[in-house]
């Protein structure tokens, strides 16, 4: 059971009807860029506790963590709710294995996204490890809407410093310049993630990192399979990570 230390939030970013960052101080332990802490309100008596990834990067005096409110949960819309000054129980101890140091060595790192699922990936293109270690790192973000592509101007920003990575955004239900039209499975099929990436993904030089929709994981991890890309364990390094919260 984790120790529960006091967090007091800072900012409530909120970027959609439903997509909101949380930014609070806590003194919460050593974190590596990819990794996931628990969040929790007492709720009518009861401790109500969720894992978010933290999307800031290692060694600052703030955390943050990016989320969506589900209808009809007992913490995501009262986290919505929350302002600078008020108080939140959070783990004092991060976990996760969604890290650059569990990868094994590869020229081209890819993370390939859906909606939230883009936070671990943020807190990685803000670090330096990812820099140091690859060739080529690939972005892949797939969304449902324009306005939900969050932290533009990070990546951007990231972008700027780092020529060697390639963003690549994915826009299901509506046309957006620059993005992909089609559900990451359908953009790899066709090849057109690839191109657009401008390198190819298999098991000779790449690691596919994946953190999103559970349907998505599943898809993709088949469809790298047949590439003969395997899931990755330190006992028998592989080609895919994914985050499994609970």
């Amino acid at each position: 059971m984790p120790e529960w230390i006091e967090g007091r939030v800072t900012e409530n970013r909120q970027w959609t009807e439903r997509l909101f960052s949380l930014r609070f101080s806590a003194p919460i332990g050593d974190f590596k860029a990819g990794q996931f802490v628990r969040v929790a309100l007492e709720l009518d008596g009861e401790i109500v506790a969720r894992p978010y990834s933290l999307v800031n990067s290692p060694g600052g005096p703030e955390s943050e963590i990016f989320f969506n409110i589900v209808p009809g949960g007992p913490l995501t819309p009262r986290l919505a709710t929350l302002q600078q000054g008020d108080v939140i129980k959070v783990a004092d101890k991060p976990y996760g294995f969604l890290t650059v140091d569990e990868v094994p060595a590869a020229r081209h790192l890819w993370m390939i996204a859906t909606g939230t699922g883009v936070g671990p990936f943020i807190s990685i293109l803000r670090s330096e490890e990812a820099w140091q270690r690859f060739e080529k790192v690939v972005l892949v973000y797939s969304v449902r809407t324009a306005q939900e592509l969050a932290y533009q101007d990070v990546i951007a920003q990231v972008c700027k410093q780092h020529q060697q990575l390639s963003f690549v955004p994915l826009v299901t239900r509506e046309m957006l310049q620059g993005a992909i039209n089609r559900r990451v499975t359908d953009a790899i099929v066709s090849g057109e993630l690839e191109q657009q990436a401008g390198i190819a993904m298999g098991p000779g030089d790449s690691h596919v990192m994946m953190c999103g929709n559970s349907a998505m994981i599943v898809d993709v991890m088949e469809l790298l399979k047949s590439r003969n890309m395997r899931k990755h364990l330190r006992r028998e390094p592989g080609h895919i990570t994914t985050e499994k919260y609970h």
